[in-house]
């Protein structure tokens, strides 16, 4: 089997302005995601999906992956991730058994890998008849999910938390930064609304996006503390990993962060500084499967969980089951509660989730099927994702 043709497609979904969210990004107008499409000789076909400045993805897909893919084994996922990944000296650093990558090896170019690297694990899986979390290593076929949303402001907090549990989650996750804005007494208000909704026995979490400094961020913890706080979520730059470790170091609340990492380079600094206790890498952000096992095993040798980051597209979302299913380190899997058909109307097969679980479809590759018309049900719209 060979691979015949690359492809990427821009997709848009613009959010209603009465669905609207806003949190320390600003507030969502539009969610945007690149789906990648792998042809081969065979008529099997792979989709997959990339995250970043869709324009660029695009670009990358088809005019520096593109040539490289063509022609090659698609079941030979390895080796093509390392083609993808050293360029021109892909051959030199396979022989040499060193990474030896180009300049631009991380950021979008990661993300456009990512895109190509879950295509090619769908055709694998289909080629062979199996699931892809099968392929990789099967831990489980369910996994317990959490409802990821949380942006009201002040008391509403209450009944807006209080709704997801009632879905049948026993964990939320919440915005530090509400429609509201931010200040100390105004986030903690908040949270302490949704404890009191959700009750004791629902596991909360906070997500800063990383908009804290390392005092600011070590200040809020520890007022976060009473009430039981699952994770504090990227509360610093995720550039400043001495700035998280310290932030760890000074609370008893369990740190993670990951979506913005690209490599496993960037995982094990993470590690090595003591600075996460939940690594959270996007499988269409670092590199697709190939490069987010790898995260995950390094992660699981330090005795640090995995909680994959799973936003922006149905087709992320059925590549994240697939991880989240195959790594024995996982553990929660995150569920949107925004408003992004992106994620629930682009694959022809219903997501399975009930009870506060999410489950693992049967069907080979994926197991999910991009709809035919989805490039008229979300064209592309120029312009930006958030407005502050």
């Amino acid at each position: 089997m060979k691979i015949t043709d690359v492809k990427a497609t821009l997709l848009s979904f613009p959010v209603p302005k009465e669905r609207q969210w806003r949190s320390d990004l600003g507030v969502m107008a539009k969610m945007d995601t690149v789906i990648v499409q792998i042809e081969t000789d065979e008529g099997i076909s792979g989709v997959g999906c990339a995250q970043g400045h869709v324009g660029v993805l695009k670009a990358v897909v088809e005019t520096q992956l593109k040539p490289a893919l063509v022609g090659e084994d698609p079941t030979m996922t390895e080796r093509l991730w390392e083609k993808m990944y050293n360029g021109s000296r892909y051959q030199p650093s396979i022989d040499r058994g060193i990474s030896q990558p180009g300049f631009s090896r991380r950021g979008d170019t990661l993300a456009a890998i990512a895109g190509a690297d879950i295509a090619l694990w769908d055709i694998h899986g289909k080629a062979a008849g199996q699931p892809v979390y099968k392929m990789l290593g099967a831990t489980r076929t369910r996994i317990r999910g959490y409802a990821s949303g949380g942006w009201a402001p002040g008391d509403e907090a209450e009944k807006e938390l209080a709704g997801y549990a009632a879905k049948g989650f026993t964990a939320v996750k919440m915005r530090a930064e509400g429609r509201d804005g931010f200040s100390f007494e105004k986030s903690l208000r908040r949270i302490k609304a949704a404890r009191r909704g959700i009750g004791p026995d629902v596991e909360l979490m906070v997500d800063a996006h990383g908009s804290f400094d390392v005092s600011t961020a070590i200040r809020l913890a520890k007022r976060m503390e009473e009430y039981d706080i699952a994770w504090f979520e990227e509360p610093v730059s995720a550039d400043n990993h001495i700035g998280q470790a310290e932030v760890r170091h000074a609370t008893s609340i369990p740190i993670s962060s990951g979506e913005s990492e690209s490599t496993r380079f960037e995982v094990l600094d993470l590690l090595q500084q003591r600075a996460i206790d939940i690594v959270q890498p996007d499988i269409a952000v670092a590199g697709g499967f190939t490069e987010v096992r790898r995260m995950a095993m390094l992660a699981h040798a330090y005795g640090v969980r995995f909680a994959p980051h799973v936003w922006s597209s149905g087709v992320l979302f059925a590549a994240s089951i697939h991880i989240a299913m195959a790594m024995p380190n996982c553990h929660i899997f995150e569920v949107s509660q925004g408003t992004l058909p992106l994620i629930w109307e682009l694959m022809e097969e219903p997501f399975e989730i009930k009870d506060g679980y999410v489950y693992a479809p049967d069907r080979p590759g994926l197991g999910y099927t991009l709809r035919k018309d989805a490039e008229e049900r979300f064209p592309y719209i120029p312009g930006p994702n958030y407005v502050y």
